[in-house]
């Protein structure tokens, strides 16, 4: 299993082909969705075969013994936490 990969948000969704494509797992939207289409994905531990299934933060994405997690980014303006 490699390392995970940590994902941030831009918005409160991102689609579940457009992040495999996003990572770089899938090499164009159509190869995504044709990994979704044949199982090889799960979120949160389970199969999941919509391709356009919106990911939130704290999900867990896995394909091929990758995982991603999806994390929101931090909120425009915030400060660091050693800056608190």
């Amino acid at each position: 299993m490699s390392a995970p990969i940590e994902f941030l948000l831009r918005g409160d969704h991102i689609t579940l082909d457009a992040l495999l494509k996003a990572t770089g797992l899938a090499e164009s939207g159509g190869r995504a969705k044709a990994l979704v289409a044949a199982g090889q994905v799960q979120v949160d531990g389970q199969q999941e075969l919509r391709k356009t299934c919106k990911l939130r933060a704290g999900q867990v994405v896995t394909l091929a013994g990758t995982r991603i997690r999806v994390a929101a980014a931090p909120a425009a303006g915030a400060k660091p936490a050693e800056d608190l």
